[in-house]
């Protein structure tokens, strides 16, 4: 848990109210013309009162400044540390990713994603904690240190899936535990029961072969030169949290990721966002814009989906938006074989099942 703890008051803190308190007083008793009841009296002492209540105002709104912006270093200290800056290549994958809270002025938000290079492939985690804010770090950071170490153990997919839904529990139990009235067991009916998370698991193996998990999340958009498609259009399974995960768990194959092209990772603030007429942010056509010119690097693309995006929501987005593109950057070699992927990119956003 993170606490931000209120300083108590420095002697420099308590001198400076006491000196302008001294002040008041000292005209109210000692000053003759504090004593005179004429029109000039009366003008003279309301002006030393006014600057004496402006000077304690000013003290009383620095000293809360400085308390804000020791909140707001803690709060991306604990995003650094939580939600870690992705490096820029991962085992011949160029990496971007950036987040946006929903809340103005925060820095942290209830959306997760971290890549990372193992034995089995570059292994990708993209999620959507219910919620935005401060209270979904706790699940944010839950999830990811279960990913971090999961990824270099688990030789398969759905296994990696397993530790973060037996994580995901274990941390909503000992949630609920601590926020009970009695600090008793997990109340079914206590809200913590009802949070859920979407998630993606994505491995990119050494010959580009693309293979996913989907609990319940956006899929993401393939870029091949300025084509822009959907990855898959299979039914996810439900998000992390209120169903168990079905006995079987094998991965989906969604051909692979040839040199040059690019995954888009996103959590469905992005398609979800709307402007002041309540259209929906157009996330594929922002993309097909976006590799109009070619080449395209990551951290352009990333570049023109937040500009628009902040355009289209006049700066002030709903949701939580992450964003993560991948691109293959590895020369190309024996790949021959393109990949199978049917779907075509939709004219509609999918509609949120989750917020």
């Amino acid at each position: 848990m993170i606490r931000i703890k209120a300083r108590a008051p420095t002697g420099r803190g308590i001198v400076l109210p006491t000196a302008w308190g001294a002040v008041a007083v000292g005209y109210k008793l000692g000053c003759p013309l504090a004593q005179q009841d004429g029109i000039g009296a009366r003008i003279v002492t309301s002006a030393v009162f006014f600057a004496v209540g402006t000077g304690l105002i000013f003290h009383v709104r620095r000293a809360l400044l400085r308390e804000l912006r020791l909140a707001r270093r803690a709060a991306r200290a604990a995003q650094n540390v939580v939600l870690r800056p992705l490096p820029p290549r991962l085992d011949g994958i160029d990496v971007a990713a950036a987040q946006l809270s929903a809340d103005r002025g925060a820095s942290v938000g209830g959306d997760l994603y971290e890549a990372i290079a193992t034995e089995h492939g570059v292994r990708v985690v993209m999620g959507d904690v219910r919620g935005h804010g401060l209270a979904a770090l706790g699940t944010v950071a839950a999830l990811l240190g279960s990913f971090r170490e999961a990824v270099h153990d688990e030789p398969e997919l759905g296994r990696v899936l397993r530790r973060l839904d037996r994580a995901l529990a274990r941390h909503l139990r000992e949630r609920a535990r601590a926020e009970h009235p009695a600090n008793g067991a997990a109340d079914l009916d206590h809200p913590v029961a009802e949070e859920f998370v979407t998630v993606l698991l994505l491995e990119i193996g050494r010959d580009g072969e693309l293979r996913v998990l989907n609990c319940g999340h956006p899929w993401p958009y393939v870029l091949t030169g300025a084509r822009v498609e959907q990855l898959s259009c299979a039914d996810p399974l439900p998000p992390l949290g209120p169903f168990p995960l079905p006995a079987e768990l094998a991965a989906e194959s969604c051909g692979r990721l040839l040199p040059g092209e690019s995954l888009v990772l996103f959590t469905d603030g992005a398609e979800d966002a709307r402007d002041a007429q309540g259209r929906f942010f157009p996330l594929p056509a922002v993309l097909r814009d976006a590799v109009s010119d070619q080449p395209v690097s990551p951290q352009a693309v990333l570049r023109t989906l937040f500009r628009a995006l902040l355009r289209h929501t006049a700066g002030r987005p709903a949701d939580d938006v992450a964003l993560l593109v991948l691109r293959n950057g590895r020369t190309r070699g024996a790949l021959s074989y393109p990949g199978a992927r049917a779907c075509q990119t939709p004219t509609h956003p999918q509609p949120s099942t989750h917020r």
